[in-house]
């Protein structure tokens, strides 16, 4: 089958751009046609596949994004391939993946917390407007034949958004590498990673993984970690943002050391084999891929119930999911009742029991099934 898969850039950078990527290779290794239309490549694209380059307008990141929208199907549609699957924001698409959920929802829940100003320019960016404007055309009946959801929480949010039908909506979780992130991993990690940043090596230590450190909560966690029955415990911050500088600030004031930031890593694998637990008391977040790292690595996770991935937590993983994220005393409570000694390795076993359902050989099956039953109706007009 000739599959064309659409996104802004290929590159390996965040959440969605590197789903892009791992589904060209899933694609291409189970014997399909992949065609990539990006305007941006900042990696190489996978061995075996095409790549078709998007020209951009060239003045400004709002003239790129509806260039991009709009251009992209017309150019593929040349192509002639089987399925259309669009990654990002495009108005045309055969089968639309929403990797990130609705912008607008999106920007609902930043604006909670904020300041006036910053409503505001939310309502007045020329930026979020047009984004809002390629979501509304999208998301319309012409705007796609099938959407790929990563979560449950994503299709509840578009259906309510944007009022479109349930039976058009599928949800397919992501998949996780379970070699790359495994248990296993404790092994080497755990003593040189901590000599390397300064952490204690029998401290208790909760990661943090992620860019956009509001979005996904690192506030939240700074604000706990000043607290006398915290003492001893060291929070590992592996991402970056614009305002690191004042996170930095602020995590001194609150925990005087016991914060390390430690940049973006690309071998994060050994952070989850050196931490007890992973924090991401997120906002907003439609899947969180570190979520499934994590478990796969035998951490169990603190989240909040805005992180899509929360829903596949079971038994007494439930038990980290946050009720009020931004109380600290529910936050610091769980931080302290699920690094307790005798609690700790029961968890991980339970994390890397349930991190090993969701394979990425079972997520390309499912993905798979989806494009031959669109593809198949596009060739009947069963659509039309």
């Amino acid at each position: 089958m000739k599959v064309a898969l659409a996104h802004k850039k290929l590159d390996l950078a965040g959440g969605t751009e590197r789903d892009f990527y791992r589904t060209t290779e899933g694609l291409r290794d189970l014997g399909h046609d992949v065609h990539l239309f990006c305007a941006e490549f900042g990696v190489s694209p996978p061995e075996g596949v095409q790549a078709h380059r998007v020209p951009l307008l060239p003045v400004g990141r709002t003239a790129r994004v509806l260039s991009f929208a709009f251009l992209a199907p017309k150019i593929i549609q040349s192509y002639r391939c089987d399925v259309v699957v669009g990654f990002g924001r495009m108005v045309q698409q055969d089968i639309l993946r929403s990797g990130g959920g609705s912008h607008r929802v999106f920007l609902q829940k930043m604006a909670e917390g904020e300041g006036a100003l910053r409503r505001v320019w939310h309502k007045v960016s020329l930026y979020h407007r047009s984004v809002l404007a390629i979501e509304r055309l999208q998301y319309r009946p012409q705007g796609y034949k099938k959407i790929l959801a990563v979560s449950s929480e994503v299709r509840r949010e578009i259906i309510d958004t944007y009022h479109v039908p349930a039976d058009k909506i599928v949800v397919i979780y992501n998949g996780v590498d379970q070699e790359r992130f495994h248990p296993r991993n404790r092994d080497g990690a755990r003593g040189s990673i901590r000599k390397q940043w300064g952490i204690p090596p029998e401290a208790p230590l909760v990661l943090f993984v992620g860019s956009g450190f509001k979005r996904k909560g690192l506030d939240r966690l700074l604000r706990v970690w000043g607290s006398p029955r915290l003492a001893g415990f060291y929070l590992l911050v592996a991402g970056e943002d614009g305002q690191r500088g004042r996170y930095r600030s602020w995590a001194e004031r609150e925990a005087q050391g016991r914060v390390v930031f430690a940049g973006r890593q690309d071998a994060i694998e050994g952070f989850y084999g050196t931490a007890d637990l992973l924090a991401l008391p997120a906002r907003q977040e439609a899947f969180g891929n570190v979520v499934l790292e994590a478990l796969a690595s035998g951490l169990p996770v603190l989240v909040t119930g805005a992180v899509g991935a929360a829903e596949i937590l079971e038994g007494e993983l439930r038990d980290g999911i946050l009720a009020w994220p931004d109380e600290r005393s529910e936050m610091e409570a769980k931080i302290l009742w699920m690094l307790e000694p005798g609690r700790r390795e029961f968890l991980s076993g339970l994390a890397r029991r349930l991190g090993e359902r969701y394979s990425w050989k079972n997520h390309f099956r499912d993905f798979e099934s989806c494009l031959l039953e669109v593809a198949e109706q596009v060739r009947r007009g069963a659509f039309y």
